[in-house]
């Protein structure tokens, strides 16, 4: 474990909202690390997204009281931004953690980074210029992974309506770094854990699935509180 209390701020996916982040952060909490865990769903809802939505995050961070090491951990579409969100801070970002997450493509697009029959199947869907929500993407439904009714269902009406522009908008171009880590949670985002372990970052990988952090979060929690050790005593 880390021997200073850090703070840790989870970035949910832009295509989902805290519910799916909130008992990690309780976890985080249980281990003696309180989380920072923001909603950012208004600031993904209009085009351009991008640019309001790292704005919106500087702003609603520099309401927060930081202490100690600040360290930023995206799960799932989040990640391809944290280099953005830390760029945008006054504080010093000390390292970042992708939790089954993207790692960061800057300058190029979601569209760019997916498979090619993927963005004509979600714009099809689409209506009114606004995308289906996250889990109507996929059949099975993986909400389904969720046992919790209640839990569930907060989740899905978290789901924010993003525009279809956000898939093509190029990513910030902004560059990291410093130190990094992955917690790996399903077979999804194999190659970029490879990536990962091929960039000398700590890695940890477990058997589990993408909403993790919602439906079994101390497992989670701890892989997470391993790489920060290891960031931290590389920082």
């Amino acid at each position: 474990m880390p021997a200073p209390t850090i703070t840790a701020v989870l970035v949910h996916s832009p295509f989902l909202g805290p519910a799916s982040l909130r008992p990690l952060a309780d976890a985080l909490a249980a281990h003696g690390h309180p989380a920072v865990l923001l909603d950012l769903r208004p600031s993904v809802v209009s085009a351009p997204v991008h640019q309001v939505l790292v704005g919106s995050f500087a702003d609603a961070m520099s309401e927060e009281e930081l202490t100690g090491p600040v360290v930023l951990i995206g799960h799932s579409g989040a990640g391809p931004l944290l280099p953005a969100f830390a760029d945008a801070l006054e504080d010093t970002v000390t390292g970042l953690v992708f939790v089954d997450a993207g790692l960061p493509t800057p300058g190029r697009s979601w569209r760019d980074t997916v498979p090619a029959e993927l963005y004509p199947r979600l714009k099809a869907a689409s209506r009114e210029g606004q995308l289906p929500r996250w889990h109507r993407w996929f059949s099975p439904d993986p909400l389904e992974l969720v046992d919790d009714e209640e839990l569930r269902a907060e989740i899905a009406d978290e789901a924010p309506a993003v525009p279809v522009a956000f898939l093509k908008e190029p990513r910030p171009d902004v560059e990291w770094s410093g130190p990094a880590g992955y917690v790996a949670l399903s077979s999804a985002y194999e190659a970029d854990v490879d990536a990962a372990s091929g960039l000398g970052w700590p890695v940890r990988r477990l058997d589990s699935h993408h909403l993790a952090p919602a439906t079994d979060p101390d497992p989670v929690a701890v892989a997470v509180l391993e790489v920060l050790a290891e960031l931290l005593r590389a920082a």
